[in-house]
C-alpha cells in the first residue's frame, strides 16, 4: 500500500504536465510559422522589390484574419470543444504556411498575391489556438498552478524564435527562403498526430487518475469547461454530469459578448494586451529586419542573434509564471500576483528606447533582451483570463481578449512600415514600441481594478 501512493502521485503529475508540454510544443511550432515571415522577409523583399510599406503590410496579412476569426474560433471551440477544432487548425495552418513556399515560384505579381493570401488563411487556421491552450488550461489545472501552465504555454512565444529563427536563417541562406517554408510545413503536420493521441480533457483522458480529477476539481479546474463551479469540492469529477458541449452562454452569445465588451476590468485588460503585443509582433516582425538594414548583419547573423533577445523573452515567462503563483501562495490576492509582475515588466521592457542612443552591437542585443526579458515576465495575460472568463463561456472570453491583442499584430507592422520610410531609421518605431508598454502599465494600474472571475447575467 506505501508504495502505491507515489505511483499514483507520479501519474497524476505526468499526465497533465503533459497536456502542458503538448501545449507548448504546439505553440512553439504556432509561433515560428507566424515569424518565418520575418527572417525571410528579406531575401523576398530583395527578389520581388518591395518596399518597407509594402512589406509593412504584408507582414500585417496574418493579423487581418487571425483577429476576425478570434470570435468564431472561441464560438467554436465552445460549441463542438478543444481537441478536433485546434488539431484542424494545426493541419491547415501548417498546409497554408507550406503552400507559401510555392509563391517564390510564380511570377512578382501573382507571387505576392498568391503569398499575402496564405498569410490570411494561416491566420484563420491559428485563430482558436490560444483560446483553446486557455480551455485546456482552465480545465487541467488549479488555480493555485494557473500562472505557472498559462506562462509555459505563453512562453512559447520566446522559446520559437530560440529554435527555429537559426533553423529559418540557415535553410534560407542555404537552400531558399521556399525551402524554409516547406520546412516548416511539414513540420506541423507531423504535429497534428501527435494532438490528436495526446490531448483529451481530463475527465476522458485515458490515463488520469480519479485522484488527478479530485484534486485538480478541489482547486478550482473545471474538469470540463462548463461542467463543473471553478470552486468544486466534489471527489466524484469523474461521474460529474458535463453541460452539453453545445450549451449556449445563458444570455446567448452577442448578450454574452456585450457583456464582457461592457465590463471596465476585462476592456482593461484588452487594452493593455493590445499594447503588450506591440513588442511581441515588433520582435516578429521587424526585429530581425531591424539587425540587417540598420545594424549592418547578415540574415545568418540576424537569426542567431534575435535568438538571443526570444531566450532572456522565454526565461521572463517563466519566471513571470512562478512569481505570479508564488505571489498567490503568500498573499491570497490575485491582484498583487498578476498585477506586480506585469507592471514591473513594462517598466523594464521600455529599455528598448535607449538602443537608439547606442552603437555597439553588444549593448544593442542587450537592452532588447533586457526589453524582451520584461515582456515575457509581464505577459500574464492568459493567467488573468483563466482567473476572469465566465466559465459558461471561456472560449469566447478567451476569443475576445486575443481579438484585442492581437490587433496588435495588425497595426504594429504597418505603423513600423511608414515609421521607417518616412525617416529612414527605425528610431521613431522604438520610441513607438516603448511607449505601448508604459500604456499597458498605466491599463492595469488604472483601468483593472479587482481582478476576479465575471459572472454574466441570464436574459
Amino acid at each position: 500500500m506505501s508504495l502505491a501512493i507515489p505511483v499514483q502521485s507520479a501519474t497524476r503529475m505526468r499526465v497533465r504536465y503533459l497536456i502542458l508540454l503538448v501545449l507548448f510544443a504546439v505553440t512553439v511550432l504556432n509561433y515560428a510559422d507566424r515569424a518565418i515571415i520575418s527572417i525571410a522577409g528579406v531575401p523576398i523583399a530583395q527578389e520581388f522589390g518591395i518596399t518597407p510599406v509594402q512589406m509593412g503590410y504584408i507582414l500585417s496579412a496574418f493579423s487581418w484574419s487571425y483577429v476576425a476569426a478570434q470570435l468564431p474560433g472561441g464560438w467554436l471551440l465552445d460549441r463542438y470543444g478543444t481537441k478536433w477544432i485546434y488539431a484542424g487548425g494545426v493541419f491547415f495552418w501548417s498546409f497554408f504556411t507550406f503552400v507559401q513556399g510555392w509563391a517564390g515560384f510564380l511570377g512578382a505579381g501573382s507571387a505576392v498575391a498568391v503569398f499575402f493570401l496564405m498569410r490570411m488563411l494561416v491566420g484563420i487556421a491559428e485563430a482558436p489556438s490560444f483560446p483553446g491552450n486557455a480551455r485546456l488550461v482552465t480545465a487541467w489545472f488549479p488555480a493555485a498552478e494557473r500562472g505557472k501552465a498559462s506562462a509555459v504555454f505563453n512562453a512559447a512565444q520566446y522559446f520559437a524564435p530560440v529554435l527555429f529563427a537559426p533553423l529559418t536563417a540557415w535553410v534560407t541562406q542555404s537552400f531558399g527562403w521556399r525551402y524554409a517554408f516547406f520546412s516548416m510545413g511539414l513540420i506541423g503536420l507531423a504535429m497534428v498526430l501527435l494532438w490528436v493521441w495526446l490531448i483529451h480533457d481530463p475527465k476522458d483522458h485515458p490515463s488520469v487518475t480519479s485522484g488527478e480529477l479530485d484534486e485538480i476539481a478541489r482547486g478550482g479546474a473545471l474538469v470540463q469547461v462548463g461542467a463543473a463551479p471553478s470552486g468544486a469540492t466534489t471527489s466524484t469529477a469523474r461521474d460529474a454530469k458535463p453541460v452539453r458541449a453545445g450549451a449556449a452562454p445563458a444570455a446567448g452569445t452577442w448578450g454574452t459578448i456585450k457583456q464582457l465588451l461592457g465590463n471596465r476590468m476585462l476592456l482593461g485588460i484588452y487594452v493593455a494586451q493590445h499594447c503588450i503585443n506591440v513588442m511581441t509582433y515588433f520582435f516578429l516582425t521587424w526585429f530581425p529586419i531591424y539587425l540587417v538594414k540598420q545594424r549592418g548583419m547578415s540574415v545568418l547573423q540576424a537569426g542567431f542573434t534575435a535568438s538571443l533577445p526570444a531566450l532572456c523573452g522565454f526565461v521572463g515567462g517563466i519566471l513571470g509564471g512562478v512569481i505570479s503563483d508564488a505571489l498567490l501562495r503568500r498573499t491570497g490576492s490575485l491582484n498583487i500576483a498578476r498585477k506586480l509582475p506585469i507592471i514591473a515588466g513594462m517598466l523594464l521592457s521600455m529599455v528598448i528606447i535607449a538602443c537608439n542612443y547606442v552603437d555597439s552591437h553588444a549593448l544593442v542585443i542587450g537592452l532588447m533582451a533586457a526589453a524582451f526579458f520584461g515582456k515575457g515576465l509581464g505577459a500574464l495575460g492568459w493567467a488573468v483570463v483563466s482567473d476572469t472568463s465566465p466559465k459558461e463561456a471561456a472560449g469566447l472570453s478567451g476569443a475576445l481578449f486575443n481579438m484585442f491583442g492581437n490587433t496588435a499584430g495588425i497595426t504594429t507592422p504597418i505603423i513600423i512600415g511608414y515609421l521607417v520610410q518616412s525617416s529612414g531609421s527605425f528610431d521613431t518605431a522604438l520610441v513607438f514600441v516603448g511607449i505601448n508598454a508604459l500604456v499597458a502599465m498605466s491599463a492595469y494600474l488604472l483601468l483593472v481594478g479587482d481582478i476576479r472571475r465575471v459572472e454574466l447575467r441570464r436574459a
